[in-house]
């Protein structure tokens, strides 16, 4: 049964990569916080603080998320709160040609 899992986890993460390959010229932007990993066409980063604490705010338009127990992944809008690092990288255009 265990054998089963693993293989069928390597095979959805095996699907999933192949989505990221044919999407990638799609996007703009590499966005990667501490719990996922998005591509967009459009991010903003604002810097907040509340009570000595700071954190980031993260809006993207037209994404995309690497997740593979969500059914949907390209989505319209999506806003990420984080304590954590977040990268974010404007890809060259030879990059997107794999």
């Amino acid at each position: 049964m265990e054998e089963e899992l693993e293989r069928y986890e390597s095979e959805v993460e095996l699907k999933l990569y192949r989505e990221y390959h044919d999407v990638l010229p799609m996007f703009k932007y590499v966005v990667e916080t501490e719990r996922r990993f998005y591509l967009a066409n459009a991010v903003d980063i604002e810097v907040r603080e509340v009570n000595g604490s700071v954190f980031f705010q993260v809006e993207m338009r037209d994404a995309w998320v690497w997740d593979m127990f969500r059914p949907a992944r390209f989505l319209q809008h999506v806003q990420v709160l984080t304590f954590r690092d977040v990268n974010i990288e404007e890809l060259e255009r030879s990059e997107l040609k794999l």
